[in-house]
């Protein structure tokens, strides 16, 4: 078993894990405007936790996206400039596919459909298998960004859902059967990246620091009023 350290800051959650010796270490801290202050603690205190210095660490796995603009540039920040002092190799992993992990934990579901907050009035989304012959997730659908009145899964047996895009736009997602149950206090979480990451590493998935980038769907970070107020009226003309 590797070990990886993980940090997932995409959303209102920053959290940190040391996957080590078979056992996953955890921290977390709400409240998104911490985030750039709580994560080395964080770390400091995990690898202590291991009793562990970073060097003795495989790879450093962050969740690459997507999801906060300023909170995937501050996990890609500090995982490049923490493997850097390290020399260890990155894994960036993507925030959903954590969700969709978090979903099959907790419920046992193999095929995932997970949704989160974009804010502006859409959802970032993806759906996965889980392939139990080889302990891995399968993309279905890759990761998109949409309004949440636009979101068509695709068909899957016993599709199951997680993620606060369901707790954002309940009105969007009413009537929708794909929509019917979802956990939707599932964020994106390290505990997730770092179990993800070991497979990732293991499949030859790690990169060099210099190489690590966040993934964005949206290509602007805000709109201007007059952007917003087209926007708005085009979503009151369909």
């Amino acid at each position: 078993m590797p070990t990886i350290l993980a940090i997932e800051t995409s959303s209102e959650l920053a959290s940190c894990a040391l996957l080590a010796g078979g056992h996953v270490y955890v921290r977390s801290s709400a409240g998104v405007r911490t985030h750039s202050q709580s994560v080395l603690p964080m770390v400091q205190e995990l690898l202590g936790e291991a009793g562990i210095a970073l060097a003795a660490c495989d790879a450093i796995a962050f969740g690459a996206g997507p999801g906060s603009f300023t909170g995937v540039r501050t996990a890609c920040g500090v995982a490049q400039g923490l493997a850097y002092g390290a020399g260890l190799p990155v894994l960036p992993l993507v925030t959903l596919a954590a969700m969709a992990e978090s979903c099959r934990a907790r419920t046992g579901a193999h095929e995932v459909l997970a949704v989160l907050d974009a804010r502006m009035g859409e959802v970032y989304w993806a759906q996965y298998r889980y392939d139990a012959a080889r302990g891995a997730w399968e993309e279905v659908a890759a990761p998109a960004l949409c309004p949440p009145q636009d979101l068509r899964p695709l068909p899957a047996a016993q599709l199951a859902a997680c993620g606060n895009g369901f707790a954002a736009y309940p009105d969007a997602f009413a009537g929708q059967a794909f929509a019917a149950g979802a956990l939707d206090d599932i964020l994106p979480h390290a505990r997730e990246l770092a179990l993800l990451g070991a497979a990732a590493l293991a499949a030859g998935l790690a990169l060099p620091a210099a190489q690590a980038q966040p993934l964005y769907l949206r290509n602007k970070v805000a709109y201007t009023s007059a952007e917003r107020q087209a926007i708005n009226a085009a979503k009151a003309g369909t």
